[in-house]
């Protein structure tokens, strides 16, 4: 008898325990490991298997870099300039003393603090961004593999755990060897960012390194958790009124209990206070009419923002998740330009019931190592193009995902996005890869690139990439190729309000020039990125490139450029150990970026005659850049709504180079063709002097 009462007390216990541990349910802790102090090891390739003491977190004797300081995020390059392993790559040709990086295998390591561990606990290791492709070990065991500079990776670590002293490595495998401006697009196989390999305006600097945050989260082991939280927004077309869709994806367990939305304006004013079965949830929920004001682009109204909160709920009402975002309401319809043929693409974007001539910058990464950028330098940039006048950037499908504080950023001020998927051209060919293996790859880079970013009002257009062609460059890339019908597939279903283009160009020509002015194939194109002088008669002057697009009738040109050189300071700062003059393809200093070398256009504009000195060369170079962009802007936009566009190629430096097509400088300063496009991007279509 008294055996079944102690059976069954325990049983009481046991079963009282149980429904305490459930009912008290907890938030995860999540920490930085950024925060950590982390140190970083080169090793030639595979040696670390053999040397590395992950016991004692330190190298037996045989890495070639040993226990250096590395920030996290970081890259491999700014740790070994801090600590003064290399040259600064920025100045002369002192990049090219950095290429041994690539060769080597390198480790980031770390320990965690022993409190951080909680007994019992589900333990989480979250890399928002790895650059590209390694292990993840801890305490010398491998944990996982990335293979993927675009998406992130999640890892549990619990069962890989001691009592204390956990060590964390990160280990970097080779990056692959060529990705860069020159290649083929169709044999791409290796997500990496491609611009950091060579491209005109950038040497080879490629980037290793933990890209983004790392979180580490300690959770209840009963997994309530939202995995996702799916939001879109939209507009009324006409009237104040928005729409809101949630759709969580989350852990069995957590569907189980409830959701409490709440929706607030600046002032705290509640729009949506209601909690929702979680799983009732799941299947979507959409919110109409809500009294909101409606987000304009920069120039034509405000950018009013509203905070969403999701709090998770279990089933016992114990809080276990928040999800916060920021988001805002605007409405965007693609209307025909005018006298457009009946099949074209339409490329008049109405906001809010509001005809826009887009008026934008390209997007370059501003750093190679953009792994230590800072949210200082996204914001310097982003508000000088605000305060240019601008009102869209295309992020270049040759960059990478961009940090949240990008997206963020253009949601405060105004700046529309189009979004390139990362897939470029490559000069050989520029099919995209059509293999099932890719298609795959691609579909789940772009289902992140939505999942990250898709709340974002700022959010205007998806691109599958840069520059994509059809087999043999007979125009641009359409939705009968695999991988972009794919892409479409996914936006219509994930972002259904914002409109996907199978790549930049699209349509039917891929530049719009002299041969095809008034065939009506012009729709979005490309080009071009020199100054378009009527060769053919010898006239190099600014009535040459004004009659050339006064002619030009493309409906929409998402890229066009035209060179212009740093100043004279900004050169002699950056050549390094290397002559500023001559500015020819016999410099070395200058033949990094041979496309934008024009001492020969000089001479021929000047009767032979070769520049007296600097700062004659770089006047001349200046004011030739100013002609270029000001007199497409001037023409494209006194056509509206013919033209519904131009995005300028490109906006700021990723390297002082001594001359190219960017309007900013790396040291962020305007270049004089910048105060002059301020003045027309200011300016209504319709006060445009024709």
């Amino acid at each position: 008898m008294r055996i079944k009462f102690l059976i069954t007390t325990c049983l009481m216990c046991v079963m009282y325990m149980a429904g305490f541990a459930q009912s008290n349910g907890s938030q995860p802790k999540v920490y930085n490991m950024g925060d950590l102090e982390w140190k970083l090891w080169g090793y030639r390739p595979e040696v670390w298997h053999m040397d590395f003491n992950f016991k004692e977190n330190k190298s037996n004797g045989k890495a070639d870099v040993r226990g250096i300081d590395v920030k996290v995020p970081g890259s491999v390059q700014k740790a070994l300039l801090d600590a003064g392993v290399i040259s600064d790559w920025n100045y002369g040709t002192d990049n090219e003393k950095a290429e041994w990086i690539e060769n080597r295998n390198w480790l980031f390591t770390t320990k965690i603090p022993d409190n951080w561990i909680e007994k019992g606990k589900k333990i989480r290791l979250n890399f928002k961004g790895l650059d590209d492709n390694g292990f993840i070990l801890v305490n010398g065991k491998e944990v996982g593999t990335f293979n993927n500079t675009f998406i992130p990776y999640e890892f549990d670590i619990t069962s890989f755990l001691n009592d204390n002293d956990n060590v964390v490595t990160v280990a970097f495998g080779l990056p692959p060897r060529y990705l860069g401006q020159i290649g083929y697009t169709s044999k791409i196989k290796d997500w990496k960012s491609r611009f950091y390999y060579g491209w005109d305006w950038m040497p080879r600097i490629v980037q290793i390194g933990i890209w983004d945050d790392v979180l580490l989260e300690v959770s209840d082991p009963d997994d309530v958790r939202i995995e996702n939280l799916n939001v879109i927004t939209n507009a009324d077309r006409y009237k104040d009124l928005g729409e809101l869709h949630i759709a969580p994806e989350m852990t069995y367990a957590a569907k189980k209990g409830n959701i409490k939305i709440e929706l607030k304006d600046k002032n705290g004013k509640l729009l949506i206070d209601e909690t929702v079965s979680a799983a009732l949830l799941s299947r979507g929920k959409v919110y109409k009419d809500l009294k909101i004001k409606r987000w304009y682009p920069n120039g034509e109204g405000d950018q009013p923002l509203y905070d969403l909160t999701c709090t998770l709920m279990d089933e016992n009402g114990n809080v276990r998740e928040v999800d916060n975002r920021r988001v805002g309401f605007k409405s965007v319809v693609w209307e025909n330009n005018k006298n457009a043929v009946k099949e074209a693409d339409p490329w008049i974007c109405v906001v809010n019931d509001r005809p826009i001539f887009l008026q934008g910058i390209n997007w370059t990464p501003i750093r190679p190592n953009f792994a230590d950028l800072t949210e200082d330098q996204y914001r310097t940039l982003l508000q000088a193009y605000k305060d240019m006048g601008f009102n869209i950037i295309r992020i270049w499908g040759g960059g990478f995902p961009e940090k949240d504080w990008l997206y963020d950023m253009c949601d405060e001020l105004g700046l529309m996005i189009h979004q390139d998927f990362p897939l470029s051209s490559s000069g050989l060919d520029n099919y995209p890869p059509d293999s099932a293996e890719e298609i795959e790859v691609m579909a789940d880079i772009a289902r992140s690139y939505l999942k990250r970013n898709k709340h974002h009002v700022a959010m205007t257009i998806w691109s599958g990439g840069n520059e994509l062609y059809k087999r043999g460059d007979t125009g641009p890339i359409t939705l009968e190729h695999p991988m972009m019908r794919r892409q479409a597939d996914i936006v219509a279903t994930e972002d259904p309000f914002v409109r996907f283009i199978p790549g930049s160009p699209t349509g039917m020509n891929i530049e719009a020039g002299w041969h095809n002015f008034g065939s009506g194939r012009n729709w979005d194109t490309h080009g071009p990125w020199v100054l378009p002088y009527d060769r053919q008669n010898q006239d190099f002057s600014p009535n040459a490139i004004d009659r050339f697009w006064a002619a030009n009738d493309a409906l929409f040109v998402s890229e066009m450029g035209a060179p212009g050189a740093m100043s004279v300071d900004m050169i002699n700062k950056y050549k390094g150990d290397r002559d500023a003059m001559p500015a020819s393809h016999e410099n070395p200093y200058w033949n990094q970026f041979n496309w934008w070398v024009e001492w020969d256009q000089y001479k021929l504009e000047h009767d032979g005659k070769e520049p007296a000195s600097l700062e004659e060369y770089v006047e001349w170079s200046q004011q030739n850049q100013i002609n270029g962009l000001t007199l497409a802007l001037k023409n494209l936009k006194s056509k509206f709504p013919a033209c519904g566009g131009l995005i300028i190629w490109m906006g700021h430096d990723s390297y002082p180079c001594p001359a190219n097509t960017s309007i900013i400088d790396f040291d962020g300063n305007w270049k004089p063709v910048a105060y002059e496009l301020q003045k027309l991007l200011k300016t209504k279509p319709e006060n445009i002097a024709k």
